[in-house]
């Protein structure tokens, strides 16, 4: 099996997930987050914003960080700059995330690999809702 395939195979099994908590999720509806969030929920996906700077957005209460997240997540949708990729890798697993996915530029091999080796599946520089677009075809 190619890396593409696999790639490929890991996306499709992401999007199976239907609890996803969207970290630096805006409540600026110009922002990618906010449609893509906007997205995921006319899909039919439960979204829970995980900001410390918002209370509220598309109807949903706010957390300030993973860790704030009642119930389980099953995936992590990253929403903030590269820099914050590692600390928020790891809030994934501290929160017992099945997987973590990070949008387009946004890219941490090392925090990857602690990921995986935590047992998430991993998926970055990808955006979500391309990806659902895409396969929904």
């Amino acid at each position: 099996m190619t890396h593409r395939d696999a790639l490929n195979e890991t996306v499709c099994r992401l999007l199976g997930y239907r609890h996803v908590a969207i970290v630096g999720l805006s409540d600026r509806p110009m922002r990618d987050s906010y449609q893509v969030a906007a997205y995921l929920l006319e899909q039919g996906y439960a979204i829970v914003p995980v900001n410390p700077e918002i209370r509220e957005v598309l109807g949903l209460t706010a957390y300030p960080d993973l860790a704030s997240v009642p119930g389980p997540i099953e995936l992590v949708n990253v929403f903030r700059r590269s820099e914050f990729l590692a600390e928020t890798f790891d809030a994934a697993i501290r929160a017992g995330a099945r997987a973590i996915w990070s949008q387009y530029g946004l890219v941490d091999e090392e925090a990857a690999a602690r990921a995986r080796a935590a047992g998430l599946e991993v998926v970055m520089n990808r955006c979500l809702m391309v990806e659902h677009a895409r396969h929904r075809r």
